[in-house]
């Protein structure tokens, strides 16, 4: 394994053009060993997890969706072994008030004053875990924390921590008891991942290591090592945000996000924040793949998590059983990309 470690990435400034290749290489690597990590408790779903990457590395969030029993809350839970960062969970319930997200003012008679109680939200990594189960007034109060990285309470803003990244997760077929996320919502999370069903030899190999000496279903994550500081990941962010991006690329997310909003089968597209986020989860995926550029196909690879949540379908195309992705993947095959 890489002796690679956290303090050989800077923790401040961007890098200089003389380093760059070299902290660019140092940022793959972590990602390389974060995965090799992860995969030692979970098996699979390895398109999930560079996604989840993909939106750790590009400052955003991540919502995760798939029926019980995928891995969901395993992936984030090993994904936060590999981070000595904080890291709180949230369990979204019907019955969860808004302070119980953000904190709350308390008034000290001692002292005469009100200090104020942190939530759990005053935190790295976030787990806010079956996130469709809260409502809506519960839901609005990560509104403020997701985009302005901050608590306001009383007047008064309290910052949180960097880096800071909301991982959420909720169950797309159990609808009793759920509350659909505000749109407003879903466009402050930077890309929506699928987790499907894994393939036959990965569910062999889990069940293999699942039932091998373990009592009841606890999730394991202590074979996970802790390998990346907080210092790294916010220096691996600002290494992303210097990838470059040509003007055609630009151009071209441009027009896949244009192209949403009067495409057959879509009722709405999405807005400018899709376009955003095409660019900032391209530069990642970039990142993830060792360039120090952008190419038309990490547009296309990270198309369909940035946009899938921020499109609706119309009525008719519903009840035909059809998806988002299915409407996205024919309008990708239709918007020109540039050629290198």
């Amino acid at each position: 394994m890489n002796d690679t470690t956290a303090q050989d990435l800077p923790t401040s400034e961007p890098p200089a053009a003389s380093t760059a290749d070299t902290h660019l290489e140092k940022a793959y690597l972590f990602a390389s060993r974060m995965k090799e990590e992860i995969g030692r408790a979970m098996i699979g779903q390895e398109t999930a997890l560079h996604h989840t990457l993909i939106a750790l590395f590009s400052g955003g969030h991540v919502l995760i969706e798939g029926v019980p029993g995928l891995g969901k809350t395993l992936l984030i839970r090993a994904l936060a072994q590999t981070f000595n960062g904080s890291f709180s969970r949230i369990q979204f319930t019907p019955d969860l008030m808004p302070s119980d997200v953000t904190g709350h003012a308390l008034y000290d008679l001692k002292a005469q004053e009100f200090s104020f109680r942190r939530g759990p939200v005053f935190t790295n990594l976030l787990l806010a875990d079956e996130i469709n189960r809260a409502p809506a007034k519960t839901q609005a109060a990560l509104l403020e924390v997701m985009q302005e990285q901050q608590v306001t309470i009383e007047g008064e803003a309290h910052a949180l921590p960097r880096p800071f990244m909301v991982m959420a997760t909720q169950n797309p077929i159990e609808q009793e008891g759920t509350y659909p996320l505000p749109e407003a919502q879903l466009d402050r999370f930077l890309l929506k991942v699928l987790i499907d069903y894994p393939t036959f030899d990965e569910e062999r190999r889990m069940l293999e290591t699942v039932t091998r000496n373990q009592v009841g279903d606890a999730l394991n994550v202590a074979a996970v090592q802790t390998i990346v500081s907080a210092k790294a990941i916010t220096a691996i962010q600002q290494i992303t945000a210097q990838i470059t991006v040509d003007a055609r690329i630009i151009d071209y997310a441009t027009r896949i996000v244009r192209t949403t909003r009067d495409w057959s089968g879509l009722s709405i597209g999405a807005g400018p924040r899709g376009s955003i986020a095409l660019i900032r989860a391209a530069r990642a995926a970039a990142v993830l793949a060792e360039r120090d550029f952008v190419t038309p196909d990490d547009i296309k690879t990270v198309a369909l998590p940035a946009l899938r949540h921020r499109v609706t379908l119309t009525p008719d195309f519903e009840m035909e059983g059809r998806t988002a992705d299915q409407l996205l993947s024919a309008l990708l095959e239709h918007v020109e990309a540039p050629r290198q």
